[in-house]
């Protein structure tokens, strides 16, 4: 990691960058994939599986057998943890769930608002290197208590063309209607567009590379909604003098180990918790099992030293990133000036780990700067906001006539018309 120490204001911005693939190439190549996805439906994800996954299937679709068979490749130890996180999950965002008040905002006129599910939802599950089964259960959980009727997954398969078992039993366990093989740009193209095997949904959510991330981007063009853009992995540790230097290694190696492309931001109040940290991130590195892509990561991250934990917020502001790790006794002192972040975690106990799994929280976060701007999934996520008005006679009379003279003020005759008649009626009754 390169390390900095006491950089200028001035400067922050260019240390906030991402690495990313060069955009025209990018783009580019996605739009193609989406586009023979769109014209060739199921030929076009078969060709890209054996393509890009170096596997021929038969069908893109799991059957009943393959989740039978799943159940007993998982040992009942795993079964149990994917359960107690299951029901923390749940129970945090069964909160989130909410009974609107009617209001009635001036005499006879009441509005209201109401949660509706979405019917059907694409949920997008990476499975290349790690096979992410916690990522269903922060999808799938929050859309069933959504009540979403429909909720399809896609993922991709392994070189013997099956799906990693925990990944099957984690899906049925939750409620998940239909599984399918594909991954990749052609898995969100499946998913947006329909083809035999792959229903179409209204929305897709769920993390990825930047070539996923950018197929979420483009399909939205064709009327699809997403989550966010939610890339490559990235936290950001802010640690002062009460840190615990291995524990920091840790949380550091724990989303490097994600993907080459993922980022990971040490920002110090303390020249020795740097040393401290950076010594330990090399014995810590040396021993994981994942060393060659966590060492590619470290070379696109960075290690700042600042003047205190006041001065680590603002830069953590400034990055917005997708995990905050305060590594602080005095955590407490200084949270209330977060603005930007994804999920936060205080104290040297609270690993982002924990976040990851098990804790209740979502961890399908913005990336890549967004959570200046996107909230991570919720139950809300999965829902849409319906509004409701109802006028009485009274209702009418009471706000008809600044109506009219709003819709004159526009030019708009016909929107003026549609209140005087009613209130020509009310008064001849």
């Amino acid at each position: 990691m390169k390390v900095i120490k006491y950089p200028k204001r001035e400067t922050w911005q260019n240390l906030c960058q991402r690495a990313q693939i060069e955009r025209k190439t990018l783009t580019s190549s996605v739009a193609d994939i989406l586009e023979t996805v769109k014209l060739k439906g199921d030929r076009a994800l078969l060709d890209f599986t054996e393509k890009f996954d170096g596997v021929a299937l038969d069908s893109l679709v799991v059957q009943p057998e393959e989740i039978t068979e799943a159940k007993t490749k998982v040992s009942t130890e795993l079964k149990e943890a994917i359960v107690l996180a299951k029901n923390n999950i749940e129970r945090f965002h069964k909160t989130q769930q909410s009974n609107e008040k009617k209001v009635e905002t001036i005499e006879g006129v009441v509005c209201w608002r109401k949660s509706v599910a979405i019917e059907k939802v694409g949920l997008y599950i990476p499975g290349g290197s790690a096979p992410l089964f916690s990522t269903i259960l922060m999808l799938a959980i929050p859309a069933r208590i959504a009540g979403c009727k429909e909720i399809v997954l896609c993922t991709p398969p392994n070189a013997a063309g099956s799906i990693a078992p925990e990944i099957l039993f984690t899906a049925n366990l939750v409620g998940v209607t239909k599984i399918v093989k594909v991954g990749g740009a052609q898995a969100i193209a499946a998913m947006a567009y329909g083809t035999t095997s792959v229903p179409r949904v209204y929305k897709i959510l769920g993390p990825g590379n930047q070539y996923v991330t950018k197929a979420k981007e483009l399909v939205q063009i064709d009327g699809v909604a997403i989550d966010m853009p939610a890339g490559p992995s990235e936290v950001l540790v802010l640690a002062d003098e009460t840190a615990v230097p291995e524990f920091v290694a840790a949380d550091l190696l724990s989303q490097a180990e994600h993907g080459p492309d993922s980022q990971v931001i040490l920002v110090g109040t303390t020249a020795e918790i740097l040393e401290k940290t950076l010594r330990e991130l090399e014995k810590q590195l040396a021993a994981l099992p994942r060393k060659t892509i966590a060492s590619k990561a470290l070379d696109n991250s960075r290690a700042i030293l600042v003047e205190s934990l006041t001065e680590g917020i603002a830069f953590s502001n400034e990055y917005a990133p997708e995990h905050l790790i305060l590594a602080s006794e005095n955590a407490s002192t200084v949270m209330d000036a977060i603005v930007n972040a994804g999920s936060v975690f205080l104290g040297n106990y609270s690993c982002e780990s924990a976040g990851d799994y098990a804790s209740g929280t979502n961890h399908t976060l913005p990336t890549n700067g967004f959570a200046k701007n996107f909230s991570g999934v919720s139950l809300d996520s999965f829902v849409k906001k319906i509004t409701f008005q109802e006028l009485t006679k009274k209702g009418i009379q009471n706000i008809g006539p600044a109506i009219e003279l709003m819709a004159a003020a526009e030019g708009l005759d016909a929107h003026k018309n549609a209140v005087t008649l009613r209130l020509n009626q009310v008064e001849n009754v």
